[in-house]
């Protein structure tokens, strides 16, 4: 029997509080769909289009920007 338990990302609030569990990200065509839940208890579907992907990525500076590039390798 597999007990291992489904990958999920958490997003927290700036005390550390679950704000929202990320359950599966997947495509659909050119958009990006967000599956989890809201609080631990609303579903929700977020979508994702290419035109605010870059509208994200003109909110980051160059310092954020290779922040996030290098979040993936530092620990936490």
């Amino acid at each position: 029997m597999n007990t291992a338990k489904p990958p999920v990302m958490k997003i927290l609030d700036a005390q550390d509080k679950e704000l929202m569990t990320v359950r599966k990200i997947e495509r659909d065509g050119n958009a990006l769909i967000i599956r989890g839940k809201i609080f631990g208890a609303m579903p929700m579907v977020a979508k994702l289009t290419p035109s605010e992907a870059r509208a994200a990525f003109r909110l980051l500076d160059a310092r954020t920007l290779w922040f996030l590039l290098t979040l993936l390798f530092r620990k936490g």
